[in-house]
């Protein structure tokens, strides 16, 4: 069974309940839809009231996109963000899907589920599509301020996800900097490409954002900063290029016939470049399984958000990623005098509690 968290969106709640609708028709997925029970009703036609693998559960409060994640976390216990999350703490489903606030939900899930053993740092991986297969692009968010420890578990985490869930058998590691040579980059860089380098993963040097749709790598690796910026410029000029391409194809075409010709290859093209056809970013590292749909998400998008949890779950992908990272740990024992290999997570070395701006030194 997986949670929905059904306020979350700029569509919510009515793309997220036909999303999760789609899913349990379609695929005999067994959804709880966690939200405000009245407007999820709303959405229901006749013929949905009778699906049986639909479940509400109410949650009277919601943590906004613009709220700030510490502040929802303390102020609305009863969100259907948290109610979500505590039930796949409690183990009454087995993954959470939000297209919710994002850094509310990280935050939350760290808090409430914790990492998997020896994680530093969760980390938004996306799917990228290519000329030859798919790229996994991490981190794309999650941490703005990275060690080069936590990219080095970045790189981990992609080849588990690489293999187990893309099924490739010794996926290429690279690492997106501004040239290919070892040279080029920042300190950041430098420090986690001579790490990588001695791994025993399948590392193929650094990577230019030009060659990343070539599929030259199966998982590149970036900081938060770097990866969200590389992804919002990825999205918008997708989107731009169909828009551009069908305006110059209308000029040119002297009658319909040569644009219905083309109408079925602008489909293909449209579905390859479209991120609802990708469902969600998973939050690599927390122990649950967490999907991160986008803001606006269609009906589409949330069901095959809800898809990728339930193949994550499937195939058991938690467990192999702490496997892997147990294995993997003297990797990532950076000695430095200036920095600590160790992450903190909530609590400096005396027990202190700390706040959200200190967890990100």
């Amino acid at each position: 069974m997986i949670a929905v968290d059904a306020m979350g969106g700029d569509f919510a709640p009515g793309a997220i309940v036909k999303g999760a609708i789609s899913a349990a028709k379609e695929f005999g997925t067994k959804v709880v839809l966690v939200g405000d029970k009245s407007k999820i009703l709303r959405h229901f036609s006749s013929n949905d009231g009778s699906v049986p693998s639909i479940e509400i559960r109410h949650a009277p409060q919601v943590i906004e996109m613009g709220e700030i994640p510490s502040e929802g976390f303390r102020k609305k216990p009863n969100s259907s963000l948290l109610l979500s999350l505590r039930m796949l703490q409690n183990n009454q489903v087995k993954a959470v899907v939000s297209a919710g606030n994002t850094g509310a939900l990280m935050y939350s899930a760290i808090k409430i589920l914790g990492a998997i053993p020896k994680i530093y740092r969760p980390a938004i991986s996306t799917i990228l599509p290519g000329i030859n297969g798919k790229t996994i692009v991490l981190d794309v968010g999650a941490n703005v301020d990275c060690r080069p420890e936590w990219l080095v578990q970045f790189a981990i985490m992609g080849h588990v996800y690489a293999k187990t869930i893309l099924e490739k058998e010794r996926p290429k590691i690279a690492l997106l900097t501004n040239g290919t040579e070892p040279a080029k980059g920042n300190q950041l860089t430098h420090d986690v490409y001579k790490m990588l380098e001695n791994s025993s993963l399948n590392f193929i040097g650094n990577i230019e954002g030009n060659s990343v749709f070539y599929g030259d790598a199966d998982v590149v690796v970036c900081d938060g900063f770097v990866g969200n910026i590389f992804l919002k410029l990825t999205e918008g000029f997708s989107k731009v290029y169909i828009d551009m391409l069908k305006e110059e194809v209308s000029k040119r075409a002297r009658s319909g016939i040569g644009a219905y010709l083309m109408k079925p290859a602008f489909e293909s093209l449209n579905r390859r470049l479209d991120f609802t056809e990708y469902g969600g970013a998973p939050l690599l590292g927390v122990n649950g399984v967490c999907i991160v749909a986008h803001g606006s998400s269609t009906s589409h998008a949330i069901k095959n958000a809800i898809m990728v949890a339930e193949n994550f779950v499937n195939k058991n992908f938690n467990a192999t990623l702490s496997e892997e990272t147990k294995r993997l740990e003297g990797l990532v024992r950076y000695k430095s005098p200036k920095r600590r290999w160790f992450w903190r997570s909530d609590k400096d070395s005396s027990g202190k509690e700390l706040d959200e701006d200190e967890t990100k030194k």
